[in-house]
C-alpha cells in the first residue's frame, strides 16, 4: 500500500521524459488518413497511414472521423506501437478527438487503445491540442480551422473550451477534377458565417477579426489558403507543421499531465488496481 509520504517522495523523484524511466506515455491522433503518434522518450512522431496492415489486403479502420473498425484499429496500434513501449510497461496516454466524434469516438477509441495496455486514458479536443502546438493565447475567443484528408472542422475556443463547433465530410483527399479546392472554401466559409449567425455574443466575431488558426494538410495548400483569407477578408494563421499539430499539441498535454504531482497520483493509483 503506497502512504501519503511515499507517494510524495515519488513524485518528488518523478522526472521529465526522456529521463524519466519509471512510466511512458503516447499522444495519439488517430485520422482518417493518416495516424500520427509520439511516444516518451522519443524526439520523432512516428506518422503512418491509417490502415489495418500495410500492402494490398490493408483496409481502414477510420473513416471520416469515426472508428468503424475497433478491432482493426486495435491491430494497428498494436503493430505500429506495441513494440515501442517499455516491457510491462503501462503508459499514460492522451488521444485527440474529433470535436463533433462525441461519445461513440471516445468509447471506441479507448477499447482499440486498450491493447497498449494504459494506465490512464486521456482525451482532449482536436482543436485544443492545436491551439497548445500553436501557443495561441486561449484568453481570448479562438477558431482553429483543421482541414484533413477526409473531414474539415471549424471550432470555436473560447478560454480554452469548445463553445460552437462545425464539421463537413469533406477534405484534401477528396480534391480532384470535379471536386475542386473551392469546395473545401465554400464548406469553411458556410461553417464560419453560421457561426456567426447564431452567436449571440461577439466571440466569434472576435475570433474572426484576430484570424482563424489553420491546421490539417488543407493549410499546406495556397489554392485553398488563399481563397479563403479573401472569402473571410480575415487573415489565417497556419500552424507550424500543420499536419503534425494535433499530436505534437497532444504530447505537450501528455507531459504537462506526466509532469504535474496529481496527474502522477492518479495513473499510479489506477496502476495498483489494474489487472
Amino acid at each position: 500500500m503506497t502512504t501519503p509520504s511515499n507517494r510524495f517522495v515519488a513524485v518528488a523523484q518523478h522526472r521529465s521524459w526522456p529521463w524519466c524511466r519509471r512510466c511512458s506515455g503516447i499522444a495519439l491522433d488517430l485520422g482518417s488518413a493518416r495516424t500520427r503518434a509520439w511516444t516518451s522518450g522519443r524526439r520523432t512522431i512516428l506518422d503512418v497511414p491509417t490502415v489495418t496492415l500495410p500492402g494490398d489486403s490493408a483496409t481502414c479502420p477510420v473513416q471520416r472521423g469515426a472508428i468503424v473498425d475497433t478491432p482493426g484499429t486495435a491491430r494497428m496500434l498494436d503493430r505500429l506501437l506495441g513494440h515501442r513501449l517499455p516491457r510491462g510497461g503501462r503508459p499514460l496516454l492522451i488521444l485527440t478527438t474529433p470535436v463533433l466524434g462525441g461519445v461513440a469516438f471516445r468509447t471506441e477509441a479507448r477499447t482499440a487503445v486498450e491493447v497498449l495496455r494504459p494506465r490512464t486514458v486521456l482525451t482532449v479536443p482536436t482543436a485544443r491540442a492545436v491551439a497548445v502546438a500553436a501557443d495561441a493565447d486561449l484568453g481570448h475567443p479562438l477558431l482553429v480551422v483543421d482541414i484533413g484528408a477526409h473531414l474539415t472542422e471549424v471550432t470555436l475556443l473560447a478560454d480554452g473550451a469548445v463553445t460552437d463547433a462545425r464539421w463537413t465530410a469533406l477534405g484534401t483527399g477528396d480534391l480532384d477534377s470535379l471536386t475542386p479546392p473551392s469546395r473545401i472554401t465554400d464548406a469553411v466559409v458556410a461553417m464560419v458565417t453560421g457561426m456567426l449567425d447564431q452567436d449571440r455574443t461577439s466571440q466569434t466575431l472576435d475570433a474572426l477579426r484576430r484570424g482563424p488558426l489553420l491546421a490539417g494538410g488543407g493549410a499546406l495548400r495556397p489554392d485553398i489558403t488563399c481563397r479563403l483569407a479573401d472569402r473571410l477578408q480575415a487573415p489565417l494563421h497556419p500552424v507550424l507543421a500543420p499536419h503534425t499539430a494535433a499530436v505534437r499539441g497532444a504530447a505537450r498535454l501528455l507531459q504537462a499531465a506526466h509532469a504535474h504531482p496529481s496527474a502522477i497520483a492518479v495513473t499510479e493509483t489506477r496502476a495498483a488496481h489494474h489487472p
